[in-house]
């Protein structure tokens, strides 16, 4: 079966889960075998994180999905990714933001951010930028992001990414050792913040000095 006819079979597997069209067209649009080792090429469009190397793994679309859903990105946003991975997160985002938007996407492993910046030069994507960097201590010379969604799971959620967030922002950050919830954080245009948990999820943890 060739790839976009098993990419097809996956994004209708995830309208059942009440994701927006938006997102769907958006990860239609997205390769992921470009963004999974070649060992696992076979299974790039089933419904699973799949391991990227480095004790990290790429999640699963239906997690990538959801995510997107819950930061409700719409097209111009500049927006802040901890822990870019494979790359293939940022680069639905990056469809979502389309032309005139950005994605700043942060990998603490020096191997993973080369991966990440080759496979998304690979499938075109000219609007993310790839930083080697601790990503719990956020993007300062880039902020304020009006979205800021994190990969891995925090003790808490960072100082420095809710100070990064823009008014009337969202972040959506896995928070818990052990038992883990998906927060999703919200900062009013008076720069309130509240804090609202989703559901239970399992994410790798966050490395860094406001991480594990």
């Amino acid at each position: 079966m060739e790839c976009e006819e098993k990419r097809k079979i996956l994004i209708n597997s995830l309208k059942y889960n009440g994701i927006c069209d938006k997102v769907l067209d958006a990860m239609m649009r997205v390769p992921r075998h470009l963004f999974v080792p070649d060992d696992y090429q076979e299974t790039a469009y089933m419904d699973m994180p799949l391991p990227i190397g480095h004790n990290q793994t790429i999640s699963a679309p239906h997690m990538v999905a959801i995510m997107c859903d819950l930061l409700e990105i719409s097209e111009g946003m500049k927006i802040l990714e901890v822990g870019s991975g494979s790359g293939y997160n940022a680069a639905v985002m990056a469809e979502l933001v389309g032309e005139k938007g950005h994605i700043y996407t942060v990998e603490r492993i020096p191997e993973l951010a080369h991966f990440a910046e080759k496979n998304l030069k690979k499938a075109g994507y000219r609007n993310v930028t790839v930083v080697q960097d601790d990503g719990s201590c956020g993007l300062e010379e880039h902020e304020p992001y009006e979205r800021i969604s994190v990969t891995s799971a925090a003790p808490e959620v960072p100082r420095p990414l809710i100070d990064q967030l823009s008014t009337e922002g969202i972040m959506a950050i896995p928070v818990g050792n052990g038992e883990q919830q998906l927060v999703v954080v919200r900062k009013d245009s008076k720069g309130n913040v509240s804090y609202e948990a989703w559901g239970g999820v399992i994410f790798v943890p966050l490395i860094g000095k406001y991480g594990y």
